[in-house]
């Protein structure tokens, strides 16, 4: 963190999602990258990631749990921080957003990850489940092929999680 936030001039967020946000919270004993989103994009940090990258021997990839499905309304807010470095502020990207996205791709990996965040208090089970059906309805809406399937999976994966839910 220290390494990226050296870069920047401008005052910014950094997201850490995926296998950063498992490592930093215990769920991992390592990721093979650290997945990041930068807002606003910012040059100089971009320009940066590939030294980074070489000196940290670690894989450093501009993506987000947003390239996969729609955002939930209030990711922001919910994003939680991690810490500051310099001008840039670093948060866990949304873990709501997190799990439906993890939940989409459904690999066992990230279903252990959607475990570890309600088992840590992270993201209530309900509360995923009713975003969950507000999110399909969002993705249906949107005029794309990838959504819809988005928004198939992740009915199937919200159903899945209010049963879960109503065991606990």
């Amino acid at each position: 963190m220290r390494a990226i936030a050296a870069e920047a001039r401008e005052p910014g967020r950094v997201y850490l999602t995926g296998g950063a946000s498992a490592v930093l919270h215990g769920w991992r004993d390592s990721t093979i990258d650290v997945d990041i989103t930068i807002v606003p994009e910012n040059d100089r940090i971009l320009r940066a990631i590939p030294e980074v990258k070489e000196r940290l021997q670690v894989n450093v990839e501009l993506a987000s749990p947003a390239d996969f499905v729609p955002p939930l309304p209030g990711w922001e807010e919910r994003s939680a921080f991690i810490s500051r470095e310099g001008s840039i502020s670093f948060h866990h990207f949304d873990f709501y957003t997190q799990a439906l996205s993890k939940l989409e791709r459904a690999h066992h990996k990230d279903l252990l990850d959607v475990d570890s965040m309600v088992r840590d208090g992270l993201v209530d089970p309900n509360r995923l489940a009713r975003a969950l059906r507000r999110g399909v309805a969002f993705a249906v809406q949107v005029s794309s092929h990838r959504s819809a399937h988005v928004a198939c999976r992740c009915r199937a994966a919200g159903l899945a999680l209010a049963v879960c839910a109503a065991e606990r």
